[in-house]
């Protein structure tokens, strides 16, 4: 069996145990290329002398996102063994306290992908949740968020409304024609009692001057 039909099969298998799967952290991280990743597995009940596995899942199509092995790492004897192709020098693995830590160096696009850990227990595998790796040439740009600004308007005086304007001129005419009305009155009124009186004082004086 050709060794990534041996890693499909053993993930699989896995897929039975995952209650006993090793904590990966972190689920996911972007990275520029040329940069540095680092990729922590935390294994509290596991003795410090147990192999540890690395595996990468490639992005892409079903039969392009086959398991690639990277490399092993035996803590108490501190050798390493590496997958064909893998480069020495760009993947570097120890630990600290608790975890296995998977650091990756100069990564490229290519690196892009799901890393996970893996440990042979008795009488499973135990694999770890995942953490997935995006390598990008730079990071996306947010358009910088300009402010509105508000301009106040000034204060406008309200525009005359036709409609008023037109039932003012028409209330000022009417008004005016009153004014006129009574003015007229009033002076027909006043010519009149002139006219009274004048004719008053004259049929007092033919009466004056009948009775001599």
């Amino acid at each position: 069996m050709q060794p990534w039909l041996w890693l499909v099969f053993s993930v699989k298998l896995a897929a039975l145990w995952s209650s006993s799967a090793l904590l990966q952290t972190p689920k996911s991280l972007t990275v520029l290329t040329n940069q540095s990743a680092k990729v922590y597995c935390e294994a509290k009940s596991l003795p410090k002398t147990t192999l540890i596995h690395w595996l990468r899942q490639r992005q892409g199509t079903a039969k392009e996102r086959r398991f690639e092995f990277l490399a092993s790492w035996n803590p108490s004897k501190g050798t390493y063994m590496y997958g064909e192709g893998v480069k020495k020098e760009n993947i570097i693995m120890f630990s600290d306290i608790t975890r296995y830590i998977l650091d990756l160096k100069s990564v490229k696009l290519e690196d892009s992908g799901t890393y996970f850990c893996m440990m042979i227990g008795s009488p499973s595998l135990i694999f770890g949740t995942g953490t997935e790796l995006n390598v990008v040439d730079a990071f996306p740009t947010t358009a910088p968020t300009t402010k509105k600004t508000i301009l106040k308007k000034k204060k406008q005086c309200p525009s005359p409304n036709p409609k008023a304007q037109k039932g003012l001129t028409c209330g000022l005419v009417t008004l005016s024609l009153l004014v006129a009305s009574i003015l007229v009155l009033l002076v027909s009124l006043s010519v009149a009692i002139h006219f009274h009186c004048l004719r008053r004082k004259a049929r007092i004086r033919f009466m004056k001057q009948f009775h001599k």
